[in-house]
Order: structure tokens, then sequence, then C-alpha cells
């Protein structure tokens, strides 16, 4: 009993982030109690991949920028216009596709650069900036394709948005093995490095989670990666847009969690003076960040490009909206200081499955714009009010529990929380408000 009202009490003290794990799971099951079944058909969850690697791509960079406490409106625009830029180096300039990709990537740091210059050293606010950049690159990528369609993209491109890792099998095995394999051992990387987390924040006496909501979130994942590589196995195995997002994921997960310039950006997003006093050179790590969203802007446009085989004047509409609610349901604060690229990567597949759920049911685009409206403004007033409610110390429903962040007495004997001295909060202190939260 004492177990479970633990566990009970440590999920109400992390609402916030467990809440959108929950609406996913239960955004699944309605569309596929809904769609007949049709959603998780292996077909279907392999499109589902493929149609929403870009906004995933794009949502990875947004929620960054968005935790250092900015906005980019021009992400969508500047995806459509490097869409246009590879489309006139492979097909009219003639240029080798290895070497495209790289040019365009380079083209995306180079707007991000020019955006990043004129929010962080000239100290025009991102909103503004950002949306002059949208116009200024959708007017560009009209320009640059004089109102016309470029295609078509040689297969090697072509691949990196719908193609798929070869199969090993040559067919003739009813699940693809190399799915299979990349599967299973991404399930285990995956409980060993959290075994391992567990086992260090015991060691140094950090706050942990309760053995028994552990086992269970453990378990939950691990069978959540393997019922996904079974429906990928199980019609045309990995595509290859889902490994460049995995390798995405890995690299700016451990960016955000483990390297100074990831502190850095909490840091600026929770409280900018503090941070600026601190020490932190805040006008060279906004620069990057919006260097850093040019590159993954960039990026979106290639995979989109290279999917609909076809470089279009309206490409990228709309993007810069689904990367932003991506990241605002994956639990990032309107305010900054807080979010994950995990949780923007949950938002975006929340994103997704509406949008998949509802064109197999035929709902049409006025009815779906104004649902996903309707969870967004729901997922940032939950985020609100779930705020207000624990007065920035947790959860109201996590103290009713009384579970405990810090190793009883050296006595033994359990002692009730003492309420915490009324004193100044010292500046190093305020200059890392996002800490506890990501930790």
């Amino acid at each position: 009993m004492s177990a479970l009202r633990e566990s009970l009490g440590f999920l109400a003290s992390r609402l916030r982030q467990v809440g959108i794990f929950v609406a996913l799971i239960l955004i699944v099951l309605l569309f596929q109690v809904l769609t007949d079944g049709i959603l998780l058909q292996p077909q279907n969850v392999t499109n589902l991949v493929v149609q929403n690697s870009y906004i995933l791509i794009l949502a990875i960079g947004m929620v960054m920028v968005i935790i250092a406490g900015h906005i980019d409106l021009s992400v969508g625009s500047i995806a459509g216009f490097i869409g246009a830029v590879s489309g006139v180096m492979i097909v009219h300039w003639g240029w080798a596709w290895w070497i495209a990709i790289p040019a365009c990537l380079l083209v995306g740091a180079l707007v991000g650069a020019w955006q990043g210059y004129w929010i962080a050293y000239v100290g025009i606010p991102a909103f503004i900036v950002t949306l002059a950049g949208m116009l200024i690159f959708r007017g560009l990528t009209l320009i640059t394709l004089k109102n016309q369609q470029i295609t078509p993209f040689p297969d090697e491109l072509r691949a990196l948005g719908g193609g798929f890792l070869p199969d090993i099998s040559g067919g003739t095995s009813v699940l693809e093995w190399l799915t299979v394999i990349l599967g299973v051992g991404g399930t285990a990387a995956i409980l060993f490095q959290s075994i391992k987390e567990r086992r260090v924040r015991r060691k140094f006496n950090l706050e942990n989670e309760p053995m028994a909501w552990f086992a269970i979130k453990t378990a939950f994942i691990a069978l959540l990666m393997l019922g996904i590589t079974f429906l990928l196995a199980s019609y045309r195995g990995t595509p290859i847009v889902l490994i460049v997002l995995a390798v995405l994921v890995i690299v700016y997960s451990a960016l955000m969690s483990n390297s100074i310039f990831g502190r850095h950006t909490y840091a600026i997003g929770g409280n900018l003076h503090a941070a600026e006093l601190s020490g932190i050179k805040t006008k060279a790590v906004t620069f990057r960040l919006f260097v850093n969203m040019g590159v993954l802007a960039a990026l979106a446009g290639l995979v989109f490009t290279a999917r609909l085989n076809s470089a279009q004047p309206a490409g990228g509409t709309g993007f810069e909206l689904d990367s932003i609610a991506a990241a605002f349901i994956g639990g990032a604060a309107v305010q900054g200081g807080i979010g994950t690229v995990a949780g923007a990567m949950v938002g975006g597949l929340i994103m997704g499955v509406l949008n998949n759920g509802m064109s197999i049911l035929g709902l049409g685009t006025d009815y779906q714009q104004l649902i996903k409206g309707l969870v967004l403004l729901l997922a940032v007033g939950f985020d609100i009010f779930n705020k207000n409610r624990s007065g920035g110390s947790g959860s109201t429903l996590g103290k009713r529990f009384k579970w405990k962040t810090t190793p009883p007495s050296a006595v033994g004997e359990p002692q009730e929380p003492k309420p915490a001295a009324k004193t100044p909060v010292s500046v190093a202190s305020a200059s890392h408000p996002a800490q506890a939260e990501n930790h």
C-alpha cells in the first residue's frame, strides 16, 4: 500500500510530463476504435512516421528556441525555400545529390545566422524578425521557382524522404529482420541506460522515482518499442528518415541534458537577467540557437521535397504552426525555461495521429484545423492550470500523497517536511529554474 501511495504521489508531482504520454495513448486508442483498427495497421504506422518526419525534425529545433524564450515563425518558409534551392541545384544545375545536400544545409545555416544576428546582436524581438523572415523566404521561394514546380529528383535523394533500409532476408521472411534487430537493440539500449541512470542517482542520493513506478514505466516503454518494431517489420521495414530522426533525438537530447550549451539555454529562458549576471554569453547562445534552427529547417525542407519528389511554390506552408504546436503540447512553457526534446516528439506524434486519424475518418480540413486548435489551447491551458495549482513547488496532489524527495534522517524515523525558511532566493539559484524540471 505504501509503494502504491508513493508511486501515485510521484505521478501526481510529475503530472505535466506524464500527462502528455497519457494523452498520446488515449488519442491512439480513440482513433484505433473510430477507424475500425486502420490506425495501427503496419502500412498506416509506416505512413504516419514518414508523413510527420519533417514536422518532428522542426519540433526539435523549435523546442530549443522556445526553451530560450523565443519563437520562430519562419521555419515553414525556410523549408520551402531550401526545397526550391535543392531543385535548382540538382535538376537545373546538375549537381550530385551528395554535394547538394550539404550545400542546402549550409544555406539553411546562413539563413539562421541572418535571423540570429538581428535577434541576438541588434535586439529585435524574435517574433518580429521571424515574421519578416516568413514573408522574405516565402517570396524568395516563389522567385526561385518562378511559380513552377521542379521535378524529378534522383532516387538517392528521394530515399531520404520515402526510402527504406534494405531487406536482409531478401523478401522471403514475414518480418524484415534488420528492423527487428534494430528495434530489439534499441529497446535493450534504452533499458540499460534507464537502469544505469537510476543507479547513479541512487549512488549520489539524488531524487529518484519510486521502484514500482520505475518498473511500470520501463516495461511500458519496452513493450511500446517492441510493438512499433513489429508493426514496421511487418510492412517494408525501417524508413531511412526514421533513422535520421532517431539520431537527431539522441544527439539533441544529450545536448540539452548534459552539455554546457543546454544548461545555458535553460538558464536564458528561465531568467535572462540572472543568466547575464552569472556570466553566460546570452547573445552567442541565442545566435547559435537560430543557426541550428536554420539547419534543421533546411533538413526538414529536403525531407519534404524528397518525399514529394517535387519542389513546389507552396512547400512548407503551415509547418511552423505544427512544429510550434508540437513543442507546446509536448510540455514546453510559454515563458521559456521548460521543455524537452522527448516531449516535443510526443507532441509531434499527437499532432500526427490527429492528422492521420481525422484524414482516415474523412473529416475536412476545416474541422481538422478546428480540432487541432482546440487541442493546442487545452494543452497550454493545462500547463498553466497545473503550474498555478502547484504554486511553483510541485502538484498539490503530490503534496497530498506526501511523496518525499530527500532521504530520511540519520535516526531512521520518518519525519514531516519542515516549512521552508523565508529567505531571499540567490541570483545563482534563480538563473536555473528549469534544472529541477528537467531532472
